[in-house]
């Protein structure tokens, strides 16, 4: 009797053993398999966002819920085993069920977000750059603008300015959606400094300007230049009329000193005196008007070699440059009155 009972339950235990370890097998397989392969090869992508703080348990229900993974359980069990709950980085992913769990969850751990791609084009003032990040993420224009002419900031990136404007760097970006604006003008003025290499620092002083000239200089010439093989050429003009202590009588820079310009420039514009009407003020205005990138910035570094002191649009893109007033004067009648 005894033994019969013992025999019903070591076949009971064994039983019970084979199932738990075939049911041990069945899970460790389906789990495998969950880890490996994509809930669905034929799935499209789709923006996905993980918010600052949120836990594991709703991150994995939200992505059970977009259909980028099967099993939520599954999926915050294999997390945990990876000791990555906690690390799972805030930002707005493009995921899809098209890639496996495994992959899905390296992507938010490394931090792939989405990136938004800015392009500043040569040119454009402080305001237009704000315009053009505002589109693209999630800095405010009027954040922007009072960052690049908040005096501690600007002094926090080693500018010795009293804006911004210039150190822009005209180039493509590419930044995560919530970036703040901070960290936007700071890698834009860290690509300028990049840029405006030991080398052509040496070149400023031995020309006599600072870098805050030759920017102010490049500015100007990259709101003169329509055709970028003529930039050398407008910035020997500029160079000249300097060393002959002439004003630089740009219109350019009369249009950055007037507020509310209407695209209209007239005879009142050019008689306003402003800091940056250098009709009325002899030398450089007091800062750049634009942001120049890096042809226009070498142009003013290393100018043409010319005698000349004028030059006037051809209404083609191009100028004609000359070097007296009365060949100027024969050129303006020429491209600008249509007069023989």
């Amino acid at each position: 009797m005894v033994k019969s009972k013992l025999r019903i339950i070591i076949v009971s235990i064994f039983v019970l053993s084979a199932f738990l370890i075939s049911s041990g097998l069945f899970f460790y397989l389906e789990l495998t398999s969950f880890i490996k392969n994509p809930a669905n090869p034929a799935a499209i992508e789709k923006k996905f966002t993980v918010k600052p703080g949120q836990s594991l348990a709703v991150v994995a229900k939200n992505l059970e819920k977009e259909s980028i993974i099967s099993n939520k359980t599954y999926f915050k069990l294999f997390t945990r085993y990876k000791k990555a709950g906690g690390k799972l980085q805030a930002g707005e992913y493009i995921l899809s069920a098209s890639k496996s769990p495994e992959q899905i969850l390296e992507i938010i751990l490394q931090g792939k977000v989405k990136l938004y791609r800015i392009t500043l084009p040569e040119g454009l003032n402080i305001k237009q750059v704000a315009a053009l990040v505002e589109k693209a993420s999630s800095c405010d224009i009027t954040r922007f603008v009072d960052l690049c002419h908040n005096k501690s900031f600007i002094t926090s990136l080693g500018i010795k300015s009293t804006t911004l404007e210039g150190w822009l760097f005209p180039d493509t970006y590419f930044f995560p959606k919530h970036t703040s604006c901070e960290d936007i003008i700071t890698a834009m003025v860290a690509h300028f400094n990049k840029n405006f290499t030991d080398t052509w620092k040496a070149r400023a002083k031995t020309l006599g300007f600072s870098v805050h000239d030759i920017v102010t200089l490049a500015s100007i010439i990259e709101k003169e230049t329509g055709d970028a093989s003529e930039r050398p050429i407008i910035s020997s003009v500029f160079h000249n009329r300097l060393k002959k202590k002439m004003r630089l009588e740009s219109d350019p820079t009369v249009i950055y000193g007037i507020k509310n310009f209407d695209g209209n420039i007239k005879r009142k514009h050019l008689k306003m005196v402003t800091p940056y009407n250098t009709y009325q003020i002899k030398g450089l205005p007091a800062g750049p008007i634009a942001n120049p990138g890096a042809l226009s910035l070498q142009a003013a570094l290393y100018p043409a070699q010319t005698e000349y002191l004028f030059f006037v649009s051809k209404k083609d893109t191009t100028h004609k440059f000359s070097r007296t007033l009365q060949e100027h004067n024969q050129a303006v009648r020429k491209y600008q009155l249509r007069k023989k």
